[in-house]
């Protein structure tokens, strides 16, 4: 992976303010990631679009529910991407311990089965 681009995950929550921030800081320094985050509703800090899709080659959703609305949004623009649910419920704040063991154990378990 080091002579490669790196692997380019955009994390996904609803607001943008607590789950998704805090993949995208624990990750943001990891050698071989480049990350991003982005949240499905309208009143997001960074409210997901269509660059941030085409941008990813990994997108990962905290819940089902933003799952399907980037699916909704972006059919066609996400045909042909990763796009997996990390299950992780908006119960935590940002940069909390119990959240980041979260992240790193199901993100590193989804790059693991895809050889990312």
């Amino acid at each position: 992976m080091k002579d490669s681009a790196p692997v380019k995950i955009l994390f996904v929550c609803s607001k943008n303010q607590w789950r998704s921030p805090t993949g995208e800081a624990i990750f943001r320094n990891v050698e071989g990631i480049s990350t991003r985050s982005a949240g499905t509703s309208r009143n997001a800090k960074h409210p997901i679009n269509i660059k941030d899709i085409r941008w990813a080659d990994l997108i990962l959703a905290m819940e089902q529910k933003h799952l399907s609305r980037i699916k909704a949004d972006f059919r066609d623009e996400t045909r042909y991407k990763q796009v997996h649910t990390l299950n992780i419920p908006d119960e935590y704040q940002f940069m909390n311990p119990d959240l980041i063991q979260l992240l790193e154990t199901k993100t590193a378990a989804i790059l693991n089965e895809l050889k990312l």
